[in-house]
């Protein structure tokens, strides 16, 4: 358990805690540039159109480069999203619904009370269509917030925020699916489907190269696009596609690895074996390359990329707001701010005493509800989804700036809030034992 589930989850906490600092520094220079004399030239640099084209179909519509940032760097953000769904539901804490009732919980309190309170707030305005951007949590942010806390915060506490953020992505998807696509188009929908289900036979027939599983993303992608449908998704159903389970059995690789060294000894003894000893040698590292599970790999390898480059370009792309000479519609930013700060703090809190007194479960062993409220309020910061999400929601570029505005307000609020909560936590043993949700 230790080797299959906590330290793949610790190191991939740690790595989302590190994109934190990150993500900042991209956000401010991002706000930096855009209320700087050059400001024009960030809206126009964000502005350069795109152009992919196949004889008279015009695959990306005229999309310009923050738009295809958002949309491509996104499938990539909700690849990595979907590794860790899967991962989380074959090993980690979703795959016993008893132990998956807390975090389950908590992630749906946070959803609809926040968007319950924006919508109070913005009721027969323009900008209600936003209540998006209220549900969301930022995975990186969030842990980063619970690292920053330092080691009165027990790990129990940081698997609980990973596996309600995950939770969270999860409908966070789905609303993004459901009531954020447009010009929904049959035909292009079935161009979409057709390449997953090929890389569902590639499956079936053993093929291991990621070479042909990266072009049929690709082209479900740009069908997803031309399909009204948000193409993001693709990287969730990538990633939910990706093998956990290694292509041999762990307890066979000593045996079979001495019979390659075996092989590679005995070419170069001889002198006259330097062919048989380099295909040895690639015969070999194939193996153990196979004896990891593709998931963790392609976790590995694209994780820190997605985490450290990715994720900070979108932040890039979207953060740089300028607030003058704009028009703010109060009840957007209120709405926002309300939803993200308060909704997530009562909503998870609440969610998950009511469903522990119900079920008569207890908090992870050494987890008190003072750390269940901190997780709560560190539960609303909220960013790349939430940014996303209000470029989708309105065309009205002063609707955009303010949802977004109330997006880095709430998360500038909600992060010292709950660092401020968590700080003042008693500290907290991991061997403690398991206390029942008090009221």
């Amino acid at each position: 358990m230790p080797r299959a589930v906590v330290r793949p989850v610790l190191r991939f906490m740690d790595l989302e805690a590190a994109s934190g600092l990150v993500l900042l520094v991209a956000a401010a220079c991002a706000m930096v540039w855009a209320n700087s004399p050059w400001h024009g030239t960030y809206d126009r640099f964000w502005s350069t159109p795109i152009v992919l084209r196949i004889g008279d179909i015009d695959l990306l519509d005229g999309l310009g480069l923050r738009a295809f940032v958002n949309e491509a760097m996104l499938a990539l953000f909700f690849l990595l999203a979907g590794l860790e769904i899967k991962r989380q539901a074959v090993l980690g804490e979703l795959r016993e619904f008893r132990k998956a009732a807390l975090p389950i919980a908590g992630a749906l309190g946070g959803m609809v009370l926040p968007a319950l309170l924006y919508l109070a707030v913005t009721a027969g305005g323009v900008g209600a269509k936003g209540w998006g951007a209220t549900v969301a949590t930022d995975v990186a942010f969030a842990v980063g917030v619970v690292a920053l806390a330092g080691p009165r915060i027990p790990v129990s506490a940081r698997i609980f925020i990973l596996t309600l953020a995950v939770v969270d992505d999860i409908g966070g998807i789905i609303v993004i699916a459901v009531f954020y696509g447009s010009g929904f188009r049959g035909a292009w929908l079935a161009g979409a489907v057709a390449p997953v289900l090929v890389a569902v036979v590639l499956q079936r027939i053993d093929v291991r190269s990621y070479v042909p599983y990266v072009a049929l993303a690709m082209v479900a992608w740009l069908a997803c696009r031309k399909a009204g449908v948000e193409a993001a998704m693709i990287g969730v159903v990538f990633g939910l596609l990706t093998p956990i389970r290694p292509f041999h059995d762990p307890g066979e690789f000593g045996p079979q690895a001495r019979q390659l060294i075996d092989d590679i000894e005995t070419g170069a003894a001889e002198g006259d074996g330097g062919e048989l000893s380099e295909s040895a040698i690639e015969e070999l590292a194939r193996f153990a390359a196979e004896n990891a599970s593709p998931l963790v790999r392609l976790e590995s390898r694209l994780g820190p990329w997605i985490i450290l480059v990715v994720m900070p370009l979108l932040a890039f792309a979207n953060a740089g707001i300028r607030p003058t000479g704009s028009h703010i519609d109060g009840r957007v930013v209120a709405g926002i701010v309300l939803g993200r700060v308060v909704g997530k703090i009562v909503g998870i809190t609440a969610a998950v005493w009511l469903v522990a007194k119900i079920t008569r479960t207890a908090l992870p062993a050494g987890m008190t509800l003072h750390h269940l409220v901190g997780v709560a309020a560190s539960g609303g910061i909220g960013f790349i989804v939430a940014l996303f999400i209000t470029n989708v929601a309105f065309e009205e570029p002063g609707l955009i700036i303010s949802a977004k505005l109330g997006v880095l307000v709430a998360a500038l609020v909600a992060g010292v809030l709950a660092y401020i909560i968590l700080c003042l936590a008693p500290s907290a043993s991991d061997d403690a034992p398991t206390g029942r949700v008090q009221p």
